[in-house]
């Protein structure tokens, strides 16, 4: 049952690759963690193991989808050897703009909320670090340690997300992610989307949702109902120059691949 903590929007953020820019090379840190774990517990070579890695990132989202389907793996060794094993305080600092950011949005009119594919203790330890922790009310997370745990793209994530976040109308619902999968999936459940591009990413062959933006600085345009002050910051151009990113909206049944981390 949603229960009912307020009448405002929530807007969801994802945390890695979207908190933070690509360029800290969180993820590239961690596909190498993922692979030895593929080698060591699975008895593969890196070739193999990389292979399965990514296999199962494309089908499932997440690698430890696909290694407890298939292989019974503790998804909570696999967190203490590559999510929590990570050298976040040697990559991670506070983050001054992004703080400012957060704290120019109104929360008499949205709430906000994080939403991550990794587990709680990797998110917790991501917003610290980066000196945000205390700007989100809540956090839902993949829960590792559940008998049959879900992420998103997978429908049933999102709803847990708007129930744990106590939003009923998907209308009311507001989501940033890098994930090109994800952001498809949100916006054809009716969540109003904004795909997060790397300022380095060429522009997709299918756009993944209404709004397609390369900083978070761009959210000030697109919402900026949701602002205390409105920073003049141009959404990014559609491909042929004449029109915003909030000005064009795609088919949410569109198929594209995912080209960013899902969590």
């Amino acid at each position: 049952m949603v229960q009912n903590l307020g009448q405002r929007p929530v807007f969801f953020f994802d945390i890695d690759n979207c908190l933070y820019p690509r360029s800290k090379r969180v993820h590239e840190c961690m596909s190498v963690l993922i692979d030895k774990y593929f080698m060591t517990h699975l008895s593969l070579s890196a070739e193999d193991a990389t292979r399965l890695h990514n296999k199962y990132y494309r089908e499932y989202g997440l690698a430890i989808e696909g290694l407890v389907r298939h292989h019974k793996i503790d998804p909570l060794d696999y967190n203490s050897k590559v999510d929590d094993a990570l050298p976040l305080d040697d990559i991670i600092t506070p983050d001054p703009q992004l703080r400012k950011l957060l704290e120019d949005i109104d929360k008499s009119k949205v709430r906000l909320w994080l939403l991550t594919n990794a587990y709680i203790t990797h998110g917790q330890r991501v917003v610290k670090l980066l000196g945000v922790d205390d700007m989100f009310e809540g956090i839902t997370f993949c829960d590792y340690g559940a008998e049959r745990f879900v992420c998103k793209p997978d429908q049933r994530m999102f709803a847990k997300a708007q129930a744990e976040a106590g939003v009923s109308n998907a209308q009311e619902c507001y989501f940033v992610d890098d994930s090109h999968l994800n952001c498809r999936h949100a916006q054809a459940l009716g969540w109003t989307t904004a795909h997060l591009l790397d300022p380095s990413d060429p522009d997709p062959a299918t756009r993944a949702s209404k709004y397609q933006i390369r900083s978070l600085e761009e959210l000030r345009t697109i919402f900026p109902q949701f602002f205390k002050s409105t920073a003049q910051v141009e959404a990014q151009p559609v491909s042929n120059g004449s029109e915003t990113a909030a000005d064009t909206e795609v088919a949410p049944s569109a198929a594209a691949a995912s080209n960013g981390t899902a969590a």
